[in-house]
């Protein structure tokens, strides 16, 4: 049975020679685990790991962390990298191969990946504003002098009869919410208000910066990487020389790793553990499928997802290091215990905590200009990669059309982006961003990994799956990572999608609110991107021919047998 596309007419016969435009191949195997390293490794290792950390146990919070990523996030992470390897395609023709009624998991990757891409680029641009404000002999979030400044603001550094108040700001924080978002001229959602053009601005050179990585493919993007994914760590290691170098320094390390062995007890601790775990290494975005799918046929991808998932984690503990020391030094400077530093959680502690301490250090120019520029090409390559997943996927999908136009359609793709992400650089963004990072890749993606992996695994075949990385590879995965994939990773999974919609704590930010109509506003956005998979398995039920059992019988069966890309692989020498 022909694939019917999931909108419009049947797709028309595949033209005789389907390889007249061949795959596109990474030239080196380095390009390839730096892409990949830099699409896992993002701003939430900095932000969200040390404060999950800290808030669930520290140092005992690692027990729950590390046996989430064993039995859950590696399994999946490699799961991905073979079927992308395996059959040499995106996300959504991918599901012909392996079980066609699943393939609006493809669809739902796509739009998630779009969603994340209205807001995520934002946050890079509010970097890029700081990086740019980074350039004067005296930062501007350094005093209470300025324009923006209310008589609220408080700059304790330096000064030894100051009062620190419940209504105190400091000046990194007035710069961040008063000069760069403005959000003083927003009243909430209902009034977002114009748009900042200094922030459209950021924004429009982020996306000129992905559409010339990405137009060419993985010749162009594997190139790039080499600094995005790189260059953070020289900066990390050279912030956390200067932050273990800092007064109080150890203070916040011993909060950092000080195990609370009482927190273990908690559901909440080892949800937040297996969400961490998942988001971090991103199975389900479609991103490891894109990435694996231009490597050759039999590289090694069991040790790459080794790899690049261990300096993932250690990448995520190393920058608990980073914040923690600075947290330490700040809550000496200011009187206060850590705890009381450290209750800034999100895009705040990179964007009001970690600043605001380093304009108090000697050489703070240096230091902001390498942290925002590290904060830049971290959020750069994770772009690259939600963006190549919706490009390969959706050029796989329709190669009569879009083969030899990708420039064309890469060009589409980031206006359309451009475009989505106008309303997030209003004077009021700041609450959209906070809306779509919430519900537009939360329980819903969730929701498609564990679909994903149940349709591998239960409806492809673990042994078929099994044979799939065999013939790439020269052996059989083993009986742990076979358990792992049939029935621990899923249950992880639902555990952690149920968990999250049972509790669904009131969301805020700046002491903002978020009315009923808003949240309702976000599942909404969430269940657009799943609505995919029932709306294309109903679709497919209705337009396969022959007896309600023999079209679930069609539908659940691969449509391709043969593997080309094995086809490709004779005498290819291995690339390990």
């Amino acid at each position: 049975m022909a694939e019917q596309p999931c909108l419009g007419p049947p797709a028309s016969p595949a033209p005789p020679n389907p390889r007249s435009h061949p795959r596109d191949k990474w030239s080196k195997k380095m390009d390839f685990l730096l892409s990949v390293v830099g699409f896992a490794v993002d701003l939430g290792n900095v932000w969200r790991f040390p404060y999950i950390c800290y808030q669930n146990g520290g140092g005992a919070f690692l027990i729950p962390y590390t046996l989430m990523a064993v039995f859950g996030g590696v399994p999946l992470f490699y799961m991905e990298l073979a079927l992308g390897q395996f059959h040499r395609t995106g996300a959504i023709p991918i599901w012909k191969h392996i079980c066609p009624i699943f393939k609006g998991i493809g669809f739902a990757i796509c739009i998630i990946g779009l969603y994340v891409s209205f807001y995520y680029n934002t946050i890079i641009a509010w970097a890029l504003y700081y990086f740019y404000s980074s350039f004067s002999g005296t930062l501007p979030w350094a005093s209470c002098d300025n324009p923006w400044n209310t008589p609220d603001c408080t700059n304790y550094f330096g000064k030894s009869n100051v009062t620190w108040t419940n209504f105190s700001r400091s000046p990194a924080e007035e710069f961040y919410t008063r000069k760069v978002l403005e959000i003083q001229k927003s009243g909430g959602l209902y009034d977002i208000g114009g748009i900042r053009w200094q922030l459209l601005l950021c924004l429009f050179l982020i996306f000129t910066i992905v559409y010339f990585s990405l137009w060419k493919g993985v010749k162009t993007s594997g190139k790039v990487v080499w600094v995005t994914a790189t260059l953070p760590y020289v900066v990390l290691l050279i912030l956390l020389i200067r932050g273990a170098t800092l007064p109080g320094a150890w203070r916040g390390v011993v909060f950092y790793l000080r195990p609370d062995w009482g927190k273990l007890l908690s559901t909440a601790v080892w949800v937040d553990a297996a969400a961490q775990i998942f988001f971090s290494l991103g199975p389900g975005f479609g991103v490891l499928l894109a990435l694996a799918s231009y490597n050759h046929f039999h590289n090694n991808c069991y040790r790459d997802a080794l790899v690049t998932s261990a300096v993932n984690c250690l990448t995520s503990f190393l920058s608990g290091f980073v914040i923690f020391t600075v947290l330490g030094y700040m809550a000496e400077m200011r009187d206060v215990e850590v705890e009381d530093v450290a209750r800034d959680k999100g895009p705040s502690l990179l964007f009001i905590t970690y600043p605001e301490a380093i304009a108090n250090m000697v050489g703070s120019t240096f230091f902001a200009i390498i942290f925002f520029l590290m904060m830049i090409t971290l959020g750069l390559d994770s772009t690259f990669g939600g963006l190549e997943a919706v490009i390969t996927a959706v050029m796989d999908e329709y190669p009569q059309v879009l083969a030899g136009r990708r420039e064309l359609f890469v060009l589409g793709l980031i206006t359309v982006c451009f475009l989505g992400s106008l309303s997030t650089l209003t004077y009021g963004g700041a609450y959209v961003v906070k809306l779509l990072e919430e519900f537009g890749a939360g329980c819903s993606i969730l929701a498609v990994v564990l679909l994903e992996t149940i349709a591998v695994s239960w409806f492809y075949g673990i042994q078929r799956f099994s044979h799939d990385v065999k013939a790439m590879l020269g052996f059989t995965p083993g009986l742990f990572w076979k358990l792992c994939w049939v029935a621990i990773s899923p249950a992880l999974l639902a555990f952690i999608v149920i968990s999250s919609l049972l509790d669904q704590p009131p969301l805020t930010l700046f002491d903002y609110e978020y009315p009923e109509w808003s949240i309702s506003v976000g599942f909404l956005i969430g269940a657009s991107s799943f609505i995919c998979i029932p709306l294309y398995m109903v679709y497919k039920l209705v337009w396969t021919p022959g007896s309600l059992k023999q079209r679930l019988a069609v539908c659940i069966r691969p449509e391709k047998t043969t593997r080309a890309p094995q086809a490709e692989g004779v005498g290819m020498a291995p690339v390990l």
